[in-house]
């Protein structure tokens, strides 16, 4: 781990891997001990996404390794590297449901890149080496491995080796040409942005080819800041309640560039988001991802900065001059549709009145963490995300996320404001990891948007089994007394008038806060939500 230069892990302790955490008592490695397998995960997965580098996190065998796997699961989906070491049973124990037994190579190889058990341990620096190689090669993603308890207790010679250097594919000029005439002699051409591009760090050559070949872009699901929100090209996001003019001019278009995207169920809308009629040019790193949902009119295998190098490297041809109206059009629309107002309730507390008020007290490269809920529609639809790596949250729609998401990621980035959002379902089920954040003193902010339900499921009960209210009702405790005792700093806000102050002194405070906004329980969406 040191030669491949890990600085930080994140695990709960656990028996079976003593021996690996002995060991990094006598390393300046920083270890994380959180409070539930599946916060550290989250933890490991959004210090990956924000640093850049791969997310480490440990487990012990079993009940803490299947805890562990929720993270797993969403660092596949989002593509994210991360290496997952687990305690496992003695070697001779093995096939004999021994205690807390779990077949890791069975469990995880559909939600992994690989799974892999180390019997030998002459064996350690071959397989780690390849395991964090695996991770951040090709579409990136988690490698787990196995690390029986007898095996780890082995005395051994063994020759550290190098890492071995990641080479990404290369890009055909001739391809990317090819794909340029195509744009060049296109209506109504939109690119979609996706994890390869806030994967590959390449939003600012993004940028310099929506300018120069004159396309609008759209960002995938949860690929907020794979372009600047307030760039005059960018014309909406993907996901639930998108902006309808973005989906206009998706289904009108007829070329699509799609950078680094897999073409999720929810970016698009039940994979019913693209015209028969489309001329689709998808670029991926993995061609395992060309033609699994749409067939491409023309195919590119490369890393998405690598390509857009490339392309700018060639001349942009003359474009219609509907083209550019057709941007300036849809642009107006999506400013519509995401400009906050600041409404404010005496009742209650207004979440676009919360969002409208949290863009102009918190720096703009503030980072964003979240999980899944009904809230979320207010984030995504009216902050604006202003440049890479301000947003960190899981596409896998993972409830708990948000907290242990923003300790990990306040971890990769010390020097920025990290604000996680949760609903109180979502927030309750990792929010022991306060304590992690208070016992490391990482000052990240908790927004608890409490409206006494699992929201975003009695929104569907209310839509698909009207006035049959059944499992969602919550009854919460006190939030930010709860976050007091933990350490932290903790408030409460009623009504709009309260928010800013309490955000000003969780800001100021230097400790792990959490503000808990009461909500109106019977507003279960953003777009339910009538302005005058």
């Amino acid at each position: 781990m040191k030669v491949e230069g890990v600085e930080s892990v994140f695990c709960v302790p656990g028996e079976s891997y003593l021996g690996v955490l002995d060991a990094l008592y006598d390393t300046n490695i920083n270890v994380i001990s959180a409070r539930h397998e599946g916060g550290a995960s989250f933890m490991a997965e959004g210090y990956a996404k924000m640093s850049g580098k791969v997310g480490v996190c440990m487990a012990t065998r079993g009940v803490g390794s299947t805890n562990l796997s929720i993270g797993i699961h969403t660092a596949y989906q989002d593509s994210t590297p991360m290496v997952v070491l687990i305690g496992q049973v003695e070697r001779p124990f093995k096939a004999r449901e021994a205690f807390q037994e779990v077949d890791l190579a069975g469990y995880y190889n559909h939600i992994a890149k690989w799974a892999i058990e180390i019997d030998d341990a002459k064996r350690i620096p071959e397989i780690m080496h390849r395991a964090f190689a695996m991770a951040k090669s090709g579409r990136p993603g988690p490698v787990v491995v196995g690390l029986p308890h007898d095996m780890l207790e082995d005395k051994v010679e063994v020759h550290i080796r190098k890492p071995y250097p990641i080479v990404e594919p290369g890009v055909d000029s001739a391809a990317v040409r090819e794909a340029l005439n195509i744009l060049a002699v296109a209506e109504n051409p939109v690119l979609i942005a996706g994890g390869g591009v806030t994967l590959s760090g390449s939003s600012a050559w993004l940028i310099q080819f929506a300018e120069k070949f004159t396309i609008p872009v759209v960002t995938a699901f949860r690929r907020f800041d794979a372009f600047p929100n307030l760039h005059p090209h960018y014309i909406g996001w993907l996901g639930f309640g998108p902006c309808k003019s973005t989906l206009e001019a998706i289904k009108k278009a007829d070329v699509i560039l799609a950078l680094g995207t897999r073409f999720s169920q929810v970016s698009t809308q039940d994979y019913e988001l693209l015209s028969e009629n489309t001329k689709l040019i998808h670029v991926d790193i993995s061609p395992n991802e060309l033609g699994k949902v749409y067939a491409p009119y023309h195919a590119i295998v490369s890393d998405a900065k690598a390509f857009l190098v490339e392309a700018l490297k060639q001349e942009a041809s003359a474009v219609s001059e509907g083209r550019m109206e057709m941007i300036v059009r849809a642009r107006s629309e999506y400013e519509t549709f995401s400009t906050s107002k600041p409404y404010y309730s005496q009742e209650y507390t207004d979440m676009e009145g919360v969002i409208h008020d949290l863009i102009e007290y918190v720096p703009e490269n503030t980072v964003i963490t979240s999980d899944a809920g009904n809230f979320f529609g207010w984030v995504c639809r009216f902050f604006p995300f202003r440049e890479e790596k301000t947003y960190v949250g899981p596409t896998s729609g993972a409830m708990g996320y948000g907290l242990p998401g923003a300790i990990g990621a306040k971890i990769a980035s010390p020097d920025r404001t990290v604000i996680s959002f949760s609903g109180d379902g979502g927030f309750m089920m990792t929010m022991q990891e306060l304590e992690t954040a208070a016992r490391y003193n990482v000052p990240i902010i908790a927004i608890v948007v409490n409206n006494n339900m699992y929201g975003t499921i009695r929104a569907h009960q209310e839509k698909h089994f009207p006035g049959r209210v059944v499992a969602t009702d919550l009854k919460n405790p006190d939030y930010a007394a709860l976050s007091r005792l933990f350490g932290c700093h903790g408030e409460t806000v009623h009504k709009n008038a309260d928010f800013v102050p309490a955000l000003k002194r969780a800001l100021d405070s230097g400790k792990p806060a959490l503000i808990e906004i009461q909500t109106d329980p019977s507003i279960l969406s953003v777009n339910q939500v009538k302005r005058s």
